[in-house]
C-alpha cells in the first residue's frame, strides 16, 4: 500500500514518508514471521485462539482516482488498526519479551498514524 501510495504522492516529501513506512512495514512483518517461524505464538491444545484478524482491517482499498484526502484517510485507518492489533495482541502474549515486542509495534504505528494526521491537519484541515 505504501509503496504504491509513494509513486503517486506530487509532494516529493510525502513520497518520501510512504516509502519510509512502506520499509517500516517490511521490517515489523520480518519480526511477525520471526515469531511465527519459532511457533513463540503457539496455540494450546484444545483452545481455539482469536487474533481477532478481522477486527483490524480497513474496509476500503485505494483505488487510482482517490484523492491526496482519501489517501491520507485510508493510511490512517490503516495504522489505527494495525495498532489496535498489536495491543491485542500484546494483551494476549505469555511472554514478556513478546509483551514487549508487540508494544513497540504498536507505538510504531501510533508514530505513523500521528504522522498522517499531521499531514492532515496542515494540507487537508485548512481554512480556505
Amino acid at each position: 500500500f505504501y509503496t504504491d501510495m509513494a509513486g503517486k504522492m506530487e509532494n516529493p516529501a510525502m513520497s518520501h514518508v510512504f516509502k519510509d513506512f512502506a520499509g517500516e512495514e517490511l521490517q515489523h512483518k520480518r519480526k511477525l514471521l520471526m515469531i511465527k517461524d519459532e511457533k513463540i505464538l503457539a496455540v494450546h491444545p484444545g483452545k481455539v485462539m482469536d487474533l481477532k484478524i478481522t477486527d483490524y482491517l480497513v474496509p476500503s482499498e485505494p483505488t487510482p482516482d482517490m484523492g491526496y484526502q482519501e489517501v491520507l484517510m485510508l493510511a490512517m485507518q490503516k495504522e489505527k488498526a494495525a495498532f489496535r492489533l498489536y495491543i491485542n495482541l500484546s494483551e494476549k502474549a505469555g511472554e514478556e519479551n513478546l509483551r514487549n515486542l508487540f508494544l513497540f509495534l504498536a507505538q510504531e504505528e501510533a508514530k505513523h498514524k500521528l504522522r498522517f494526521e499531521l499531514e492532515y491537519d496542515d494540507h487537508v484541515m485548512t481554512d480556505n
